[in-house]
């Protein structure tokens, strides 16, 4: 049985990549938290940014754009 409580080196090394980064769906998982089924609710929410198709099998996020939206989200929860 494979172990799957690993951490994605994007996720490990995610304060490190530039704005210009994309990253895959494990690792927003792994930034809020949540399951991915989670992830496209509030994608569709518009809680987290919207991702971009690479390819047709390929789906990433910007990295830029998960730090705008993780920034929000620390702003909203402050004033709260």
């Amino acid at each position: 049985m494979k172990n799957k409580s690993y951490l994605p080196l994007a996720l490990v090394d995610f304060e490190n990549l530039p704005d210009s980064s994309n990253v895959r769906l494990p690792v927003v998982m792994g930034l809020y938290g949540v399951s991915s089924a989670t992830v496209w609710r509030n994608v569709k929410n518009g809680k987290i940014p919207k991702p971009r198709k690479l390819t047709a099998r390929t789906t990433c996020w910007n990295v830029g754009e998960l730090r705008q939206f993780l920034c929000m989200e620390v702003v909203n929860v402050s004033e709260s």
